[in-house]
């Protein structure tokens, strides 16, 4: 890019389409192949590097870069890959266990409290209210953060914590008697 950092966000801060569609030219495709450094995925790589380009379209107007421009982004480029693979990682995780971990049919569960407490995790996820309840799966299952959370479903951060809190309320109270077992 022929222009100097402030110049471009300037113009990019202003709402230049046509600057912000040249830097978009100039970094695509070296973002998107340094992405895939990481993340080994030309569809997840080519992912990341749109988010981050729509994420600097959106916050256009808040934006601040204390270095250049191009550092800037190739760092966001870099974050944003790990996230996915912190992300790819706890999903990963998670699917193991639960399919190492999955009862066989023709064995019993390992013991009369396990089913109770299964039992009450799930009336207590059915008993939340639906966002409360889509929330915390967000939080615990999927392993997002709440300002992640608060992204995907367009709220508050403030809204994530005090739902997340609900949440562990109701699962505090009803698994009171079951502390020395499990740990939320």
């Amino acid at each position: 890019m022929p222009e100097d950092t402030d110049t471009i966000l300037k113009h990019i801060q202003r709402g230049n389409l046509q600057e912000f569609e040249k830097l978009f030219r100039a970094y695509y495709p070296l973002l998107c192949h340094y992405a895939l450094r990481f993340v080994k995925d030309t569809n997840q790589a080519e992912e990341i590097v749109q988010e981050l380009f729509c994420q600097l379209w959106e916050n256009r107007k808040d934006l601040k870069i204390h270095t250049s421009l191009k550092a800037y982004l190739y760092k966001a480029t870099y974050f944003n890959s790990l996230q996915v693979l912190r992300k790819k990682g706890v999903k990963t995780q998670y699917e193991k266990y639960i399919k190492n971990n999955k009862p066989e049919s023709s064995l019993p569960i390992d013991s009369v409290e396990e089913k109770e407490i299964y039992n009450i995790v799930q009336k207590t996820l059915a008993n939340l209210p639906d966002r409360c309840s889509k929330i915390f799966k967000m939080s615990r299952f999927e392993g997002l953060k709440y300002q992640e959370i608060a992204d995907k479903l367009s709220i508050s951060v403030k809204t994530v914590e005090a739902n997340m809190g609900k949440a562990l309320k109701a699962f505090r109270k009803n698994l009171k008697d079951y502390v020395g077992i499990i740990v939320l």
